[in-house]
């Protein structure tokens, strides 16, 4: 009698909970938007990754340059893929501890790169490869 009770019950919770309607909730839609702002203005451009900190000269080669300005790097290159040399000395990530240059307009070294010495490969997000891998990656 005891397992006919309890079947019943739950019989009856089973009909009246399924059979209720389904309390309606209404469509939420969210937008999310995240601004970058504007590229960071630097003399010698600014490091692929974040906090986008300018570079110091010699760490983009000349081909990071077009016309006097920066090809731009991380969220704010917008062109082709695109590899350049970068000396990987001058990047704080692998040790680098010199000075960097303040924000501001871009000033053509009095060396003309003459005096670079690519040591890498890197894409605009600061990626690096080597000479020997570059072709792999074109």
């Amino acid at each position: 009698m005891r397992v006919l009770k309890y079947l019943l019950i739950a019989t009856f919770a089973f009909v009246f909970l399924g059979a209720a309607p389904a309390p309606v909730t209404p469509a939420l839609h969210a937008q999310v938007t995240i601004g970058i702002g504007v590229a960071p203005e630097c003399p010698y451009g600014y490091y692929g990754y974040a906090p986008y900190n300018c570079a110091p000269y010699g760490y983009y080669g000349p081909e990071w340059f077009v016309g006097g300005g920066f090809v731009g790097a991380g969220p704010w290159h917008h062109g082709a893929p695109f590899y350049g040399h970068v000396n990987r000395a001058f990047d704080p990530r692998f040790g680098y501890h010199g000075a960097f240059p303040g924000r501001g307009h871009y000033v053509e070294h009095p060396d003309h790169f003459h005096s670079f010495h690519g040591s890498h490969y890197s894409d605009a997000r600061g990626n690096y490869h080597t000479e020997a891998e570059h072709g792999h990656y074109r």
